[in-house]
């Protein structure tokens, strides 16, 4: 069974619902959820449960055009694992939640995909077609058209009830799966 650790900040809620998502969808894998406290800290067994999983998944929301404080702190601190290739070829993956479709996530992303490389892991992008016409919306799967990782919505006045939205819960739990897949398919 292929271990995925989803390790992620989240502000207000919106991007805990979000990576809850990606779990239900990575649920064919062993999942651990490791939320980063407000203060940018993660427990000695959270540590070791990124050093034993087989695929690691980075969310945080996208904060003035990044991520937000306490991931960059998080990531600062896997310096350590970087210095023995500790997650070297582990599958790495991401996703980024903002008030706005745009709201610069691609920056999130790419300081994901940068971390991921820096640590020698393998990258997986959504996998997913955008839903790409007039008719499409918030409850369409990939309406805001990620490839490199999972982009959602929260509007700024929606509490983790109303938002993210149907149509990003789907394409998370949908992110989710694809990283068991292919983690399976790495593993051999």
């Amino acid at each position: 069974m292929a271990r995925i650790a989803i390790v992620y900040f989240s502000g207000y809620g919106h991007t805990k619902k979000l990576a809850e998502a990606v779990a239900a969808g990575a649920s064919a894998g062993h999942v651990s959820l490791i939320g980063i406290d407000q203060d940018g800290n993660i427990s000695d067994a959270d540590w070791a449960a990124l050093d034993a999983a087989d695929a690691i998944v980075y969310g945080s929301p996208t904060y003035m055009g990044g991520p937000a404080w306490q991931f960059k702190k998080f990531a600062d601190a896997s310096s350590k694992r970087w210095f023995t290739s500790a997650w070297k070829d582990k599958v790495g993956a991401g996703f980024t939640n903002s008030a706005t479709v745009n709201g610069d996530k691609a920056q999130t992303i790419t300081a994901f995909v940068t971390l991921a490389m820096q640590h020698g892991q393998i990258w997986v992008g959504t996998g997913l077609m955008p839903a790409n016409t007039k008719a499409n919306g918030p409850d369409d799967v990939n309406w805001t058209g990620g490839s490199t990782g999972l982009l959602a919505v929260s509007p700024s006045d929606a509490s983790p009830e109303e938002a993210p939205r149907k149509g990003d819960l789907e394409t998370a739990k949908l992110f989710g799966a694809r990283v068991v897949e292919v983690t399976k398919k790495l593993r051999g």
